[in-house]
């Protein structure tokens, strides 16, 4: 950031005082520029046995599968962005079973939130999607998969799914993780 978005003169970096972090200040009127992570929010579609995944037809990680998912936009809730961004990339619809996965990637200032959901009629490629298909355990193209989100989130889902009984994960991804998932891509 070099300007400020309140009035356009030049923001310095620095800690303001009482805070314990740094901060984009700007001297001319006194804001203190706030940058928080993005929300990634999607699902993770079941069809009896089998799960949607997503070819991306976008970068990063083009032609590579993944969970329908995406950022959340101003003015919707978790689980709105989450059957939003599963309409948009597989035009389908799911009923949501709760929240699934939360997956901190500090390092990038982002936190996914996969909810689990029944998928409901037809699907299709969206504008983001070069196919869409279902897939059972073992079709899942795990060395084809676009993030270590959507790798983890998989893994616990088929473990789980041997138990019958899916809680909450919570985990993190750290930049090493991500690293050694991604290589130098």
């Amino acid at each position: 950031m070099n300007f400020c978005s309140h009035c356009g003169q030049a923001v310095r970096f620095a800690i303001p005082e009482g805070d314990d972090r740094g901060r984009f200040l700007c001297d001319a009127c006194g804001t203190i520029h706030y940058q928080n992570p993005r929300i990634v929010a999607g699902t993770l579609p079941v069809a009896g046995d089998r799960v949607l995944l997503c070819r991306r037809a976008i970068a990063p990680r083009m032609g590579y599968w993944t969970l329908p998912a995406g950022f959340m936009e101003n003015g919707e809730t978790t689980s709105e962005a989450a059957t939003r961004e599963t309409r948009e990339e597989a035009c389908a619809d799911v009923d949501l079973e709760g929240l699934y996965t939360l997956i901190n990637l500090p390092h990038i200032n982002q936190v996914y939130m996969i909810f689990r959901g029944a998928l409901r009629g037809d699907y299709a490629s969206g504008p983001e999607s070069l196919e869409v298909a279902l897939f059972e355990e073992a079709e899942i193209p795990w060395h084809e998969l676009a993030f270590p989100t959507i790798e983890r989130t998989l893994r616990h889902y088929f473990d789980d799914r041997r138990g019958g009984d899916y809680p909450l994960h919570v985990s993190d991804i750290t930049a090493e993780d991500r690293e050694r998932y991604l290589g130098s891509a």
